[in-house]
């Protein structure tokens, strides 16, 4: 789906032109957004640009002359974004292509990121006047929502938290479920944050005629850092939540494997009292005393109380 956008006295527009004039419109756009577009569509694009439109393999790759570049097409970045699917984060790498009076943008699959540029849109709420000052824009509020991402998942934490450290009989194994998949969200986060210094650093360097652009740029780099720092503060709150859940977990365990070595100890004098008394030998005087059998229970069940009270004393119970 191609959809255009054009700006309207400082405020980005949506175009919904008739079907007859949509080559029209699109040779007019400012803001050309592929969203997973069909042959036509692609073939369109490729036309109207004079040019080849990149594939999936060749938006993905990570190599920095193949991501960030410049060629008589306009300046090409290729950026990470935060995609999220069956409650599970992804990432989904989107082409930007700049040119003086037009952005291209290629992508797959639903990113919030457009989602919300495009409501915001819609209510007049995007300022912007040119390409570059949109594309700032894109990377200033994929910054935003990152950030947001990451309160998410430190809310996530203090529950996981409180599962693990203060509520009592919990599914331990359930909160490792949670860490690793809270881990592996905060890693993504974390690899969208430094791609998108790399995007930054990048676009610096083509800015150099947009003072105002250029400050907006160095905003987002700090805000960058500061996320960078909190990604760290959340891995480690995940190893410390992860190794105190393990070791929960061992102690439980411990404590299971306690009670049986305590049960094998309780039990190994009865064991060794019946033991003797079971032997097949001929002259064994007790067997003839009236009290024999009462009087042989009777030292079976001390045998297993003295060990158990001596374990009880100790605390070890």
């Amino acid at each position: 789906m191609l959809r255009l956008f054009n700006f309207d006295h400082g405020r980005l527009k949506e175009q919904t032109p008739p079907e007859d004039q949509f080559k029209q419109a699109v040779a007019k756009a400012s803001w050309i957004d592929a969203h997973d577009p069909s042959d036509s569509e692609r073939a369109q694009l490729q036309a109207f640009l004079r040019t080849t439109l990149p594939e999936s393999d060749d938006v993905e790759e990570i190599e920095s002359s193949a991501r960030y570049f410049t060629d008589n097409t306009g300046v090409h970045v290729r950026s990470l974004f935060l995609a999220q699917s069956e409650g599970r984060h992804n990432t989904a790498t989107v082409a930007f292509i700049l040119q003086n009076d037009r952005l291209i943008t290629l992508r797959e699959g639903a990113l919030a990121d457009f989602r919300l540029l495009r409501m915001r849109a819609r209510h007049g709420q995007v300022a912007a006047h040119s390409p570059q000052e949109l594309l700032v824009l894109i990377f200033e509020q994929k910054v935003e929502n990152l950030a947001d991402a990451l309160e998410d998942i430190h809310r996530k934490l203090e529950d996981v938290s409180y599962l693990v450290l203060e509520e009592i009989d919990s599914d331990l194994e359930n909160a490792i479920d949670q860490l690793a998949q809270l881990e592996d969200s905060n890693g993504k986060i974390r690899l969208c944050l430094m791609d998108t210094q790399r995007s930054i650093s990048f676009l610096q360097r083509h800015l150099r005629n947009h003072p105002d652009l250029q400050e907006t740029a160095r905003e987002i780099m700090r805000d960058v850092d500061t996320l960078m720092s909190h990604t760290t503060f959340l891995f480690d709150k995940i190893n410390f939540l992860m190794d105190s859940t393990q070791g929960f977990i061992n102690i439980a365990q411990n404590k299971i494997i306690k009670i049986f070595s305590i049960a094998a100890v309780v039990f190994l004098p009865p064991t060794l009292v019946a033991s003797i008394y079971g032997m097949n030998f001929q002259y064994m005087p007790e067997l003839n005393l009236p009290v024999g059998y009462p009087g042989a229970l009777f030292l079976m069940l001390l045998s297993g109380i003295a060990p158990y009270w001596f374990f009880k004393r100790k605390g070890w119970l």
